[in-house]
């Protein structure tokens, strides 16, 4: 017995009229059932396409407007697919900005290193030809000089201008300080500051230039330098390291390994 028999035929031709929300037309459906009312039949297969999820059914040449889905169905199935693939995106995992550098060529760490042992090996020479006036050539910011030099040759604080600038000026912070206020920490912390106030306002920022001022005040045989002390030991071994971070650059570009 078909289902459609089941109905009640009033019932099934009142709902004939029932006015249902058009909506866009899918593939058709082709359904044959029998029943001894049009309307019963028609019913029933409307039923039955939308038990299929289907929007419209076409049977033979006629198209059926079915019920649209409700909004709040429609937004599930329009959000399913977006959460599932912003789930997929975060479940994959993003490279670490803390990840470690890759490691530079032997050659890189090599010939830095070799031009601080000949800068320091050239300036101790030194040292034993000034020793007999009183004076000492190889100072504690020359060690900060090299590593900026040899290692990290294209940062600003490796420009010439920025280095002869700071060294010259923060000396003179230094000599102006002892004079001002002699040995002591006021000296100290007015260089300090001065430098540091100079190198920013001059743009020449070179940090090893900073204990030049600091070593004038701490070491009793710089004094007799007086004025000389802008150009030695720093601004002369400055030209040096210059120098000698030529050859350094020219075996890092060559001379690879």
């Amino acid at each position: 017995m078909d289902s459609a028999a089941i109905v009640p035929t009033s019932s099934l031709c009142s709902l004939k009229h029932q006015q249902f929300p058009s909506t866009s037309y899918t593939p058709t459906v082709a359904l044959h059932t029998s029943s001894a009312s049009p309307c019963g039949r028609s019913l029933t297969r409307r039923l039955f396409l939308h038990s299929l999820g289907l929007k419209d059914g076409l049977i033979g040449a006629r198209m059926l407007p079915l019920p649209a889905m409700p909004a709040r169905l429609q937004r599930r199935r329009w959000l399913t697919p977006v959460l599932a693939s912003s789930a997929a995106a975060s479940s994959v995992p993003s490279p670490s900005s803390d990840s470690p550098a890759p490691s530079p060529p032997i050659s890189d760490i090599v010939w830095p290193a070799a031009g601080a042992f000949v800068a320091m090996l050239g300036m101790s020479y030194l040292d034993k030809l000034v020793e007999p006036m009183g004076l000492m050539f190889t100072i504690a910011p020359f060690g900060a000089v090299c590593a900026v030099l040899f290692a990290t040759p294209t940062t600003p604080a490796a420009q010439k201008y920025n280095m002869f600038v700071a060294h010259v000026g923060c000396a003179a912070m230094g000599i102006a300080a002892l004079a001002l206020f002699g040995p002591g920490w006021l000296a100290r912390g007015t260089a300090l500051a001065a430098s540091i106030a100079f190198m920013q306002l001059t743009g020449s920022m070179h940090p090893p230039a900073a204990g030049l001022p600091l070593l004038f005040i701490d070491v009793p045989k710089f004094h007799q330098l007086q004025l000389w002390y802008l150009i030695f030991p720093s601004a002369v071994g400055c030209i040096l390291l210059c120098l000698l971070q030529e050859v350094v650059l020219f075996l890092r570009r060559s001379c690879k390994f």
